[in-house]
């Protein structure tokens, strides 16, 4: 992002993008809490007026996405059964619709592994090869069958847990809690999602999070 301030906490429609994420789950009756993990040197969670919500636990990241999610993992393990399911989101995707999150969790409730929300790729995808500097296309990758992963991603606690264990004991790089249920042998359910579920990562992304969270409550 080139900012100052962590992209979590920058404001969004008179909040934060971090708090936006959250108010989903917040708000469903089927989330029995939630656990956010945080930097080791956060300045920005005791700001927030989220944070004095007693259904929100808080636990110290770690240096890697499968780190952070294993800690937080932990704190889950110690308030819900192992065959339980949990949710792992973005904090950064603040544009996630109830109606996805329902969805996902009354299909996923009937996966022995879990689900996660998806979308079809329709832009074309090149594939590109670099040579001094110089980025060029090597090919046209067929879109056919590939779909744009999005979170949350539900998965049965023990599953998950046995997942990032082993990605942390191999020293695995994911970018998706899927990936390290993938990488245990164990198919994962896809539920489409909506396109609009975006991940701020660009400064832009912003004004469009601001817009796309005006429609969906416009439409609510």
């Amino acid at each position: 992002m080139g900012m100052d301030v962590p992209k979590q906490y920058l404001p969004l429609n008179n909040s934060t993008v971090l708090e936006e994420s959250l108010s989903s789950f917040l708000s469903h009756p089927r989330i029995a809490g939630v656990v956010v993990a945080l930097s080791a040197n956060d300045r920005g969670w005791s700001k927030l007026e989220i944070s004095s919500d007693k259904s929100i636990h808080t636990v110290v990241g770690g240096h890697s996405r499968a780190r952070s999610v294993h800690n937080a993992l932990d704190r889950v393990r110690s308030l819900a059964g192992a065959d339980e399911f949990v949710l792992v989101h973005d904090a950064a995707r603040p544009c996630l619709g109830y109606a996805d999150l329902d969805r996902l969790i009354c299909q996923g409730l009937a996966d022995e592994v879990g689900a996660i929300l998806a979308t079809p790729v329709c832009d074309t995808i090149k594939q590109i090869r670099i040579s001094d500097d110089i980025r060029e296309v090597d090919q046209t990758v067929d879109r056919t069958h590939l779909w744009k992963a999005l979170t949350p991603q539900m998965f049965r606690i023990q599953v998950l847990h046995r997942a990032l264990q082993a990605c942390i004991e191999n020293n695995q790089e994911i970018t998706d809690d899927a990936s390290a249920v993938e990488a245990i042998g164990l198919r994962v359910k896809i539920i489409e999602g909506r396109s609009d579920n975006i991940k701020i990562t660009r400064q832009e992304d912003i004004q469009l999070a601001e817009s796309i969270l005006r429609h969906i409550r416009k439409s609510a």
